[in-house]
């Protein structure tokens, strides 16, 4: 388990040493009606290098551009230390129909754009951001693996992908001999466990990194919304992405709910009992999960916020407050696993042999 941000780990099946949590610069600039202005960026960049930390995350659109700009100024003379992670996909210009989308076109043009907005000539991990559902695996794969002998892209990620699709793109870049993928990225928190059904265990058979983004479920576990809340962040909506405050965002992703509330409250209680903050418990279960935990990308929008969520490192649960956190977020995995995991199928299936699993 990661003590510190200078506990590094391997980042899925490369050599990458990174921090154990992710610096997440969506609210890097405040164009969005919600994020921290530069100043405060900046602090939050610095007291994150200071304590060690070393993977910061960003993406093209972020801020409408800004988050890779400001992050760019702040590397400054610092670039090679850090692990810079940027994504491409959507789009920032509407009407262009190559604006956007996972094909070589918007590729090749996004990071370039990326590469200008930050000031670097490389890109230390680049992400598809989001499927398509139109581009061929082989076009995405090659187009990776041509950046890569570039020398223009590091390493390959995925994020926001049905699981079927990005093990297809890893076995055909080990069958090609193409840059295979290295990260996963994914909407993982205590309020979002679906991911848990397919995602994540392939992610683990197939050597991907696994990152959550969201990981307070855009700050619905830091105890800050009750159920009243709800009506509230429905009306505020006055665009349709809920760009126009964070919890008409929370809201309009089908973040803030019934559900994720009630999660949050015994989030709360835990923290209660442990003399913790609500989201230094949430990031602290994230880091703690079984197969070497996942690397959460804590977006905060004040330096004390992260230094709030920079404790997570030092929670320690004792086995009745997992348990109370593990039951209060439960999901049903569905068929197959629950079919394949219940009494009679494995029964038949051992034939009375007693096997012992993997360690």
């Amino acid at each position: 388990m990661s003590t510190a941000l200078d506990d590094y780990r391997l980042l899925g099946r490369s050599g990458l040493r990174v921090s154990p949590m992710s610096l997440g610069t969506m609210t890097f600039g405040d164009d969005w009606g919600w994020g921290a202005a530069e100043a405060d960026a900046r602090r939050q960049f610095d007291l994150y290098v200071e304590r060690g930390g070393n993977f910061i995350d960003t993406a093209n659109t972020y801020t409408d551009g800004s988050a890779e700009t400001l992050l760019g100024r702040f590397a400054r003379g610092r670039r090679d230390r850090l692990v810079i992670a940027t994504k491409y996909t959507l789009n920032p210009f509407p009407g262009d129909p190559n604006g956007g989308g996972n094909h070589r076109k918007n590729l090749r043009q996004s990071v370039e754009a990326s590469l200008k907005r930050l000031g670097t000539d490389y890109i230390d991990l680049l992400y598809l951001h989001i499927w398509d559902g139109t581009t061929p695996v082989e076009e995405v794969m090659r187009g990776f693996d041509d950046l890569v002998r570039a020398g223009k892209v590091l390493y390959a990620g995925v994020s926001d992908i049905p699981a079927w699709q990005a093990a297809r793109m890893q076995t055909l870049a080990d069958l090609r001999g193409w840059a295979p993928l290295v990260a996963l990225q994914i909407e993982y928190s205590l309020a979002q466990r679906t991911v848990e059904r397919e995602l994540v265990p392939m992610a683990q058979a197939l050597g991907l990194g696994v990152l959550a983004w969201s990981p307070l479920a855009m700050g619905v576990l830091t105890g800050k919304y009750a159920r009243a809340d709800l009506d509230a962040a429905a009306a505020a909506q006055d665009a349709p992405d809920g760009r126009g405050t964070r919890s008409a965002a929370a809201y309009a992703h089908d973040i803030l709910n019934a559900r994720s509330v009630a999660i949050g409250e015994v989030v709360k209680e835990v923290a209660q009992a442990l003399g913790r903050s609500p989201a230094q418990v949430a990031l602290a279960w994230l880091l703690q999960r079984p197969g070497g935990g996942a690397i959460p990308i804590v977006g905060a929008r004040t330096p004390a916020q992260l230094e709030d969520n920079l404790g997570a490192f030092e929670v320690r649960f004792d086995a009745a407050q997992l348990r109370r956190l593990d039951e209060a977020s439960a999901i049903e995995l569905g068929f197959p696993h629950d079919f394949m995991a219940s009494p009679v199928p494995r029964a038949l299936v051992a034939g009375g042999t007693r096997l012992r699993p993997r360690a």
